[in-house]
């Protein structure tokens, strides 16, 4: 990038780079100590940024984001999952999945973590916000100036309290398998997100969680085939595990 004159940089990171604290919520003074490898691989991607930053004025802004969901309000773009990959996707597409009865039901991993209910806890941010966030960055970013922030809406949402959202956004009745936890995920995860608001001017302004699902589960009816046929092998986003990222 340096090479070809790139000027500024907006690098997408993940929450995932912070482990599983031992106090919440995470402000990006939290520690970074990641136990899987998308963590780890994220943080090291931000560790060299940061070290190639120390000779450089390109702009840089670090957005650690937290679970995203949701789809294009406007209806243009969605979850559409090339089928290797559908395995490894997001949880609301393994819900939209499980409603569409491409898989016989959803399996939630993980009942006996330290949380309420005892499935994960993660904030849930909706893509319309995640991409205003992106904006807000752009504009402020700064020659020489190096910016890190959460993306994230500060409240944290259970597997189960997903599972029943999802099914109140769709309307469909979904099968849940309970099966014990997957290694490498964390009990709970939510973000503080007032650094990013008081620099940035961002708050989330999508926060209820039924109606991003509703959102999403509008592109799903009307894409049954994703982005179509020939887009198949190209398209991004679902999966039939739920697997808290």
């Amino acid at each position: 990038m340096a090479a070809h004159g790139v000027k500024t940089l907006i690098y997408s990171s993940t929450c995932a780079t912070y482990g599983e604290p031992e106090k919440m919520p995470i402000t990006e003074e939290t520690p970074q100590l990641p136990i899987n490898p998308y963590g780890k691989a994220k943080k090291m991607a931000e560790d060299i940024i940061l070290d190639f930053h120390k000779n450089s004025d390109m702009a840089v802004m670090i957005l650690r984001y937290f679970n995203v969901i949701g789809s294009d309000p406007e209806g243009r773009l969605g979850e559409a999952p090339r089928p290797e990959l559908r395995e490894h996707g997001r949880i609301s597409g393994a819900c939209f999945d499980a409603a569409r009865g491409i898989i016989p039901g959803l399996k939630v991993r993980g009942t006996d973590y330290k949380t309420p209910d005892g499935t994960c806890i993660r904030d849930y941010i909706d893509v319309t916000d995640l991409v205003d966030a992106h904006v807000k960055a752009l504009e402020k970013a700064k020659p020489g100036h190096v910016g890190i922030y959460n993306v994230g809406t500060g409240r944290g949402r259970s597997v189960k309290e997903f599972v029943e959202a999802c099914k109140k956004a769709t309307g469909m009745v979904i099968k849940v398998d309970f099966l014990p936890r997957r290694p490498g995920d964390y009990a709970e995860v939510y973000s503080n997100p007032s650094k990013i608001k008081n620099e940035l001017n961002w708050t989330a302004q999508h926060t209820n969680l039924a109606m991003s699902l509703q959102v999403a589960w509008r592109w799903q009816k009307a894409h049954p085939d994703g982005y179509g046929a020939a887009l198949s092998g190209a398209s991004d986003g679902a999966s039939p595990l739920v697997m808290p990222q």
